[in-house]
């Protein structure tokens, strides 16, 4: 809805004559938000957004950073074991919600086209391998939108949630 007033205000700034590259400079730093906006935004997101919240990340991917995101769309969240997304937004799992979520994100802007196969440090602190063979994927979980441009980095929605080594999500049912 935001990108909706932008983009009509730019219009109407626009239509009022005047300098059309200082509309065009206000339309494109109104339109695009941190990541986190991006993501409430986009509408395929939702669970990622509320996941962001309870794990108290919000803060940090509405930073400066550049951030790179490998977003789980909502379908890759349903795809999750039956129990175990909301076991994973219960408070007393907050941690291992944060070492996930952290999993999926990589300081710098790294665009699709300049995905190199191998493997690259997450914000969690192991990493992550990308391949480009047959489209680019993370751990094996396909880029389905790549380049989704914020004002503090890029988001790339994957169709699978991708787990750090030594996470294990069936333990989380257990307790």
């Amino acid at each position: 809805m935001f990108a909706s007033v932008a983009i009509a205000a730019a219009l109407t700034l626009s239509a009022c004559g005047g300098n059309s590259d200082m509309a065009a400079e206000v339309t494109e730093e109104a339109s695009v938000g941190t990541i986190v906006d991006v993501a409430i935004g986009a509408g395929n997101f939702s669970t990622l957004v509320a996941a962001v919240t309870a794990a108290d990340l919000v803060e940090t991917l509405s930073g400066t950073g550049p951030f790179t995101v490998f977003a789980p769309t909502d379908d890759a969240f349903a795809a999750l074991p039956a129990g175990v997304l909301d076991a994973l937004l219960l408070p007393e799992n907050k941690a291992v919600l944060a070492q996930i979520l952290t999993y999926h994100v990589v300081s710098g802007m790294v665009m699709a086209a300049d995905v190199k196969d191998g493997d690259v440090a997450t914000v969690e602190g192991q990493n992550v391998k990308l391949s480009t063979m047959g489209g680019v994927t993370v751990n094996g979980a396909k880029v389905t939108a790549a380049d989704v441009m914020a004002s503090n980095g890029v988001i790339h929605a994957i169709d699978a949630v991708i787990l750090p080594p030594g996470v294990d999500v069936a333990k989380l049912l257990k307790k």
